[in-house]
């Protein structure tokens, strides 16, 4: 068997705390170490367990997710956050990503696009969902009114032809891999495209490299 991905789990309400786990408990590379009813009781376990990614929730008692975000980031407990809500405003979005959150879910999403973004999130392939990264390029806008066309149009002639491709496909929310087999690639040579794009870009994030895209109309 494969290297399993620790995890734990954070969420207020019983019944979803259950349906993750026994999502992620049936998955041969995955197993769910524990599960926490609010941020502190994540936050000490984190402490306790050293797990790989927590799935957590935004709004808890005692502690609220981006708090526990925060705490679980800057102290080194887990390999990564990924939250895990119903709640799509443009705050709390903005808030946990930038408490540390490797990227954010809704919980209407298809199981098998949750276990998905888990190994991905694990493997340090981040994905943003679109409908996630249109919401902050959407209020970044609003922000910055006074758009930098000058050095967009430059972004847009630096990248190359397949650049641009891999690029779209990333802001479509499509892994590597998924990238790779879309454009009958190796996985090697994508990982090597999304690279230099970071470069091009300025940044060393997949998140931040898809917001990018979105707000300087790159693809």
């Amino acid at each position: 068997m494969s290297e399993q991905i620790k995890i734990i789990i954070a969420d207020d309400q019983r019944l979803m705390r259950e349906g993750l786990k026994t999502i992620v408990d049936l998955e041969e590379d995955m197993e769910v170490l524990a599960t926490a009813a609010n941020g502190l009781e994540a936050v000490e376990l984190c402490r306790q367990l050293a797990p790989d990614l927590v799935l957590m929730d935004i709004r808890m008692p005692e502690m609220d997710g981006v708090e526990a975000t925060a705490r679980i980031t800057a102290e080194g407990l887990a390999g990564g956050v990924i939250v895990v809500t119903t709640f799509d405003d443009d705050k709390f979005i903005v808030e946990a990503l930038q408490a540390g959150a490797k990227t954010y879910l809704l919980k209407d999403l298809p199981s098998e696009k949750l276990l998905a973004t888990i190994r991905s999130t694990y493997r340090g392939d981040i994905v943003l969902q679109p409908e996630i990264a249109a919401k902050l390029v959407k209020r970044a806008s609003g922000q910055e009114a006074a758009a930098d066309q000058e050095a967009a149009e430059q972004l847009t002639e630096a990248l190359t032809a397949r650049e641009k491709e891999v690029l779209a496909l990333m802001v479509n929310g499509s892994s590597n891999s998924e990238i790779a087999a879309r454009l009958f690639l190796s996985e090697g040579t994508i990982k090597n495209q999304v690279s230099s794009i970071y470069s091009k870009l300025g940044t060393s994030d997949r998140t931040r490299a898809v917001l990018i895209a979105l707000k300087k109309k790159l693809i």
